[in-house]
């Protein structure tokens, strides 16, 4: 039996041995696949970490682009019946104009519906653009026709056919001119 007992002891004692040499191997293998685990897992968080920031910056722009266009639809709300309304004023500047004894009190009420109507406009910002002795400015103006005239200089506006007008800041209706255009 002892001779069983110290085969028994040599195989354990070479087992151990072997067990020990493997060991290192094997804690080594897993170490070197942690370490590779750690680091996807570091770069998956790195990007993850990325589109979070994007996404971030994207709804920030969005939010900004949004409250912008409210703001616009704020300051320019009512434009389309502004410019309905433009033709309507045109027709009763048109009629004030044509003064006859017979039509004169009709004139005046004429004239007093359209200084509500101009007040009306100015008070949400409509303004009539000025442009009568002015240079021609080609944003705010259109040339209809030309006219010579010496004593003007060249590309000074001489009569408004059509009145212009600005909403705040913004062209509604551009005006209709005659500019001057001198050949010297």
């Amino acid at each position: 039996m002892e001779e069983q007992e110290i085969k028994q002891e040599e195989t354990k004692v070479e087992s151990s041995e072997v067990t020990q040499e493997t060991k290192p191997k094997k804690f080594k293998e897993k170490k070197k696949k942690i370490d590779k685990e750690k680091e996807e897992l570091r770069v998956a968080n790195l990007e993850l970490k990325e589109k979070v920031l994007r996404i971030t910056a994207e709804m920030q722009n969005m939010r900004r682009r949004y409250d912008l266009d409210i703001m616009a639809l704020h300051k320019y709300d009512g434009i389309d019946i502004v410019e309905k309304l433009l033709p309507v004023i045109d027709n009763f500047e048109r009629a004030i104009n044509i003064k006859t004894p017979e039509n004169e009190k009709f004139l005046t009420g004429f004239k007093m519906i359209y200084d509500n109507l101009i007040n009306i406009l100015k008070e949400k910002g409509i303004t009539e653009l000025d442009v009568i002795a002015k240079p021609f400015d080609p944003n705010i103006m259109n040339a209809v026709m030309t006219e010579e005239n010496k004593e003007k200089e060249n590309n000074i506006v001489l009569d408004c056919l059509q009145k212009g007008y600005m909403y705040n800041d913004k062209l509604i209706r551009p005006a209709m001119v005659k500019v001057n255009e001198r050949n010297d």
